[in-house]
């Protein structure tokens, strides 16, 4: 079973906050709950209204780094095979995780996080 951890990024204080299961709630305004169900758990994410929260991906990017839905990966292009780099999004969609038009189990081993949405989305063209 992989690592379940969460990190909220606070859209009123423009900072990360983390929970995982060990530091479920610590007066950040966010917490969480794992039920034991039949054969299965059932995981329940409280938060403020005005923050996004990341889950975890269970990935590692080439660096040992932890991989969070909303991180910008680099990669090689491989589409066009002229030497650059992209920089892509981690997304949830189609009840996986992606990067671009790829499924991220399939590129992360050569990939790097190199920022977030959040705090680095001229990486992706987008003006901060």
């Amino acid at each position: 079973m992989r690592e379940i951890k969460f990190r909220v990024w606070s859209n009123d204080l423009m900072e990360y906050r983390r929970l995982n299961d060990i530091n479920t709630n610590r007066g950040l305004g966010m917490g969480f709950e794992v039920v034991n169900g039949i054969g299965s758990k059932t995981t329940t994410v409280y938060h403020s209204v005005n923050d996004v929260v990341e889950q975890y991906t269970g990935l590692k990017d080439k660096n040992g780094k932890s991989i969070y839905e909303g991180d910008i990966l680099k990669r090689k292009d491989f589409l066009f095979h002229n030497g650059n780099y992209v920089f892509l999004p981690v997304e949830y969609k189609y009840a996986e995780y992606g990067l671009g038009m790829r499924r991220l189990n399939d590129v992360y081993k050569s990939c790097e996080v190199v920022g977030n949405i959040h705090e680095d989305a001229g990486l992706l063209g987008v003006p901060e």
